[in-house]
This record gives structure tokens, sequence and C-alpha cells, in this order.
């Protein structure tokens, strides 16, 4: 796996909008703010055409567009290349997205969050480099930054050991505020099944609902990555709009397909279904009865998912994950 050179500052961020554009409040807000914070941390910004577009269907503008906006960020002098927001629609640009010419670049961070797993994923699995599944732009858009910003900012800096949060929020924003902070109210615990001891291999994963467009496609090179990755994944699935079935279904499919044939370890996020039952499926057996026979360790509810904040990922990056005193832990190799 190649890893880009971590930030210094004075490196340049390019912002791209390969899923939807910032056209809405509270983003616009947001992302006016972050982007003033970022240039305060010495980044100097690089805005793609359609950051600020709404033309395509559910994404900023067509998919051939939002392709080349990507590409020629990776095509140019940019440390990250950042996305400005998730979406619905961002697994279209993948037919004009050319993962031989990325990885024959010199490798640069791209990072991004739930619909940016259309291309985080395939970074690392047909294009060999790796990224952050974190926030994205409009993210940063309150100093002094904590949690994920922090953390993401960290990690591209260079830092290996990152912890978890001590609890968790049912209110993300305020739409009379948007510069507003969520707060942490919920009480935290992540459920272990199987866990004994600090687990190593790679990481690799993203948001259920975008992985499982890739399985079976031309897309799809898990089988290759798995050959080349002897020591194991550590998988990290979170899921949005999925229901418990939904997720179930997925797991089931991931499996049967092969995905999780050299599985170290799961890693489970919050999903927003985190309360529903249906048919007696709920959030913890949908997993459980799913992945459970391949016997490897399971972690719950950790700090990962639409139900914030979720711990940035470096994807694709050997790691020694573990829980100490109830929290999730993750040691990244140099």
């Amino acid at each position: 796996m190649r890893q880009p050179e971590f930030l210094k500052k004075g490196d340049k961020i390019a912002m791209v909008a390969p899923s939807f554009g910032v056209t809405t409040e509270p983003y616009l807000t947001r992302y006016e703010a972050s982007r003033k914070n970022l240039e305060k941390e010495g980044f100097v910004i690089e805005e793609g055409p359609c950051v600020h577009l709404e033309e395509g269907v559910a994404a900023s503008a067509s998919a051939q567009r939002r392709a080349e906006e990507v590409m020629n960020a990776f095509r140019g002098d940019a440390s990250l290349v950042l996305s400005v927001g998730g979406g619905e629609t961002m697994c279209e640009i993948l037919p004009f997205l050319d993962f031989d010419e990325i990885a024959s670049l010199p490798p640069k961070w791209f990072m991004g969050f739930s619909d940016n797993t259309n291309l985080c994923f395939p970074l690392a699995t047909l294009a060999g480099t790796m990224s952050i599944y974190g926030p994205c732009g409009p993210q940063f858009y309150a100093r002094p930054f904590r949690g994920p910003e922090k953390d993401s900012l960290s990690l591209l800096r260079g830092e290996r050991h990152l912890e978890g949060y001590p609890k968790f929020t049912k209110t993300r924003s305020n739409p009379d505020h948007p510069l507003w902070r969520y707060r942490l109210t919920q009480e935290k615990i992540i459920e272990p099944h199987g866990y004994e001891a600090p687990v190593s291999g790679t990481l690799l994963g993203g948001c259920l609902d975008c992985l499982l467009g890739f399985c079976g496609t031309r897309f799809d090179a898990v089988k290759e990555w798995n050959d080349a990755h002897p020591e194991g994944t550590i998988w990290f699935l979170e899921a949005c709009d999925l229901s418990p079935l939904g997720i179930r279904r997925g797991l089931f499919q991931l499996r049967e397909a092969g995905w999780f044939e050299n599985a170290k370890m799961f890693l489970i996020g919050r999903p927003l279904c985190r309360d529903a039952e249906i048919f007696g499926v709920n959030k913890r057996n949908a997993v459980l009865d799913i992945l459970s026979p391949l016997g490897a360790p399971i972690l719950l509810d950790v700090d990962l998912g639409h139900i914030a904040p979720s711990l940035p990922i470096k994807v694709g990056a050997r790691a020694i994950v573990s829980l100490k005193e109830g929290n999730i832990v993750y040691d990244y190799a140099e």
C-alpha cells in the first residue's frame, strides 16, 4: 500500500464535489467557515469547479464532470483531495475514473465520509493507495478543532495513535444556527464478541450502503485484495439508510461473495437505525447472526458512522486495534 506524504504547513488542499455540492444551509455557512479555519492552519485552499453546483442527479454535476474534477485534483499539486460532502450517487463516477493512472501518480491523500466510500474503498483495492475515511470539508467549521476534525488532521500529519470518544450525540445540527456545535450527551457502550486481545491487520471498509454497490461489479477487487493481504483484514462497517434487515441482507451478501474470507476483526459502527427492530431483527443480531460464524472478533457500536462523532480511519493502513477500558484504540504502523 502506498502512503502519501504527511501534511505540513503551506500544503494545498483541493476541494472537490464528487457527490453533493455545497449549495444549501447549513453547509454553505459551514463551508466558508471551514475554509477560513483550514487557511488559519496554514493550508492553501484550491476549489474545484463542481463545489458549488447542483446540476447533476442528486449530485453537484454530471458523473463525467465530477470524475474529471477528481482526476484533475489527483493530477495537480495538492497534498490532500478533500470532498465537500456525502450524498447519494457518487458511485456513478466510477466508470469515468482511471485508477491505473491514479496508481501511477505520486500518492496523495483523499478524505471523505459516507458516499465517499466510493473513492476511499477503490483507492485501496484498485490503486493501492491509502486514504482517510473521515470528515468532509464543511465539518471544520468550529475552532478549536475537536473530535473527528482534530483527529483527522492529526492522522494526516502523521499521528499513529488514536482513541475513541467518551460519549456520542443524537442531535447533530441546529437549523437556526449553522455553526452550532453538537454536544456529546449519550453514554457509549462498545459491545465485544470474541475479543480477547489486540488484533493486527489492514483496515478496509466504509459505509455498507455503498460497499454493496461494488459487490460483483468490475470494480470489485476484494478477492485480489484478500490474496495480496495474507496478514488479514480488519473490516470497519457502518450503515446509513439501511434498516436492520437491510444490514442483515447486506452482510450476508458480502459474506457469501467471499469478501470476509481473511477477516481478522469486524468494527461495527452506530447505524442510524440503532433503535429499530423489524420481525425481531435489530442492529445487534443483524450483525452477530451473519458474522459470528466466521470466528473473527466483533466490536459493536464503535465510534464510527452517521451518529457523531465518528473516529477517522486510515483506509488501507496496517494497525493494531484494541479495546482498552471500554474504548477503542488504533495504533498504526509506520
